[in-house]
């Protein structure tokens, strides 16, 4: 089956599909908000439920349009899965905990600039994930369905229609801009350029998801592991030698990506 519509969607179409992602949400959290006291859901399932729903109502639409099964949406490189995880998992888990630390001192950085408000730290402070449905919600749910639209729909359109940095930081703005804070948008704009870059590499949505899934999860794990530091890093992550350590794994992550996906000199 070939893919129809494929420059679908453009960089105004991006901006208004993530809004009707958004309303799809919004309408399935209400369904279900409504019917929680009769079917015992608590407010992160509900909330985990609704992006399942709403995102799933807009994916069947999506894939429907450009004539795409879920196979085609999340690998259409021509590698097999097998091999693309086996040789691209490890160095992307190398990659992770300096991506975790790096954006942490950002983020500490623009904070100390721009201070977060009450609101602000209420707001974060409820995203944590503290009960199993958060947890399999952010580390789990929200990657792979983030990859799925942002990567297997917005970038792989992007790719056929923009030059090659216009696709992926264009990909990585609206990313950023579906977190709809400033801080979770400088977050989003890097790590969402570094998943469509890997996703440019590869043409599938494994590794970005095995990237996300990652990241999130290492987040999640230092929230349980320091739940009083919601807004600061523990103290243990400015040690010398946790930095030493992180450094050099990223540099060899770095290094077998590049020597992995980079095209060959002639």
């Amino acid at each position: 089956m070939l893919e129809e519509n494929q420059n679908f969607p453009n960089a105004w179409q991006a901006f208004l599909l993530i809004i009707a992602l958004f309303i799809a949400e919004i309408l399935a959290g209400l369904l279900l908000h409504a019917a929680a006291a009769s079917l015992a859901i608590d407010v992160a399932a509900q909330s985990a439920l609704a992006s399942v729903l709403g995102s799933g109502l807009v994916f069947v639409w999506l894939l429907h349009f450009k004539k795409l099964s879920y196979a085609q949406l999340f690998h259409p490189s021509s590698a097999s899965i097998r091999a693309t995880l086996f040789l691209l998992l490890p160095p992307i888990l190398l990659v992770v905990p300096a991506l975790i630390l790096g954006l942490s001192v950002s983020l500490d950085w623009v904070e100390s600039i721009f201070p977060l408000s009450d609101q602000e730290k209420a707001l974060f402070e409820s995203m944590q994930p503290n009960s199993a449905a958060a947890i399999v919600a952010t580390c789990l749910l929200a990657p792979v369905l983030e990859e799925m639209m942002f990567r297997g729909i917005i970038m792989r359109s992007f790719l056929h229609q923009y030059g090659r940095a216009q696709a992926i930081w264009g990909s990585a703005l609206l990313f950023g801009f579906a977190h709809l804070n400033m801080y979770q948008f400088i977050v989003g704009v890097v790590l969402g350029a570094t998943l469509a870059w890997l996703y440019e590499r590869t043409r599938s949505l494994w590794p970005c998801i095995t990237l996300h899934c990652a990241y999130n999860s290492g987040l999640a794990v230092l929230s349980l592991i320091e739940p009083e530091s919601v807004n600061s890093d523990p103290p243990w992550l400015s040690a010398p030698l946790v930095w030493l350590a992180v450094v050099l794994m990223a540099w060899a992550g770095i290094h077998a990506l590049r020597r992995l996906l980079l095209p060959k000199p002639v």
